[in-house]
């Protein structure tokens, strides 16, 4: 052993300094973490331009997509048909289009689109 690591204060990892984890890392780990972190952002991806797709052939929605506003439900309420969006209490939504009635086309944080009553929701 050497007199340096004898006397060498032994001190947590997260106080180390920067410098000193970059030595016991490897360039391999950060390699496979940068991948696997955009592999999801593919695959979450694909799934939203799937969704996308089946909204506007089943919506016949052919103009562009823009959030107008965000809304809260406020209660949960499952959906009876396919174009209806299923919603749970707390919810944030993105308001897509006004339609004619009482109903709004919103999206969900997973990319779903459907139809949601105006009572449900909570304009902030």
């Amino acid at each position: 052993r050497d007199k340096d690591d004898k006397y060498k204060i032994w001190m947590p990892k997260f106080l180390m300094a920067k410098e000193d984890k970059d030595q016991r890392k490897g360039s391999d780990d950060v390699e496979r973490n940068i991948f696997k972190f955009k592999k999801s952002n593919a695959e979450k991806s694909k799934k939203m331009e799937k969704e996308e797709k089946f909204f506007r052939e089943t919506f016949m929605y052919d103009k562009e997509i823009n959030v107008i506003n965000t809304a809260t439900a406020e209660c949960s309420v499952s959906s009876k048909r396919r174009v209806d969006l299923p919603v749970t209490a707390g919810e944030q939504l993105d308001v897509i289009d006004v339609t004619e009635g009482n109903v709004v086309i919103c999206r969900n944080s997973e990319g779903r689109y459907g139809y949601v009553l105006v009572e449900h929701l909570n304009f902030r």
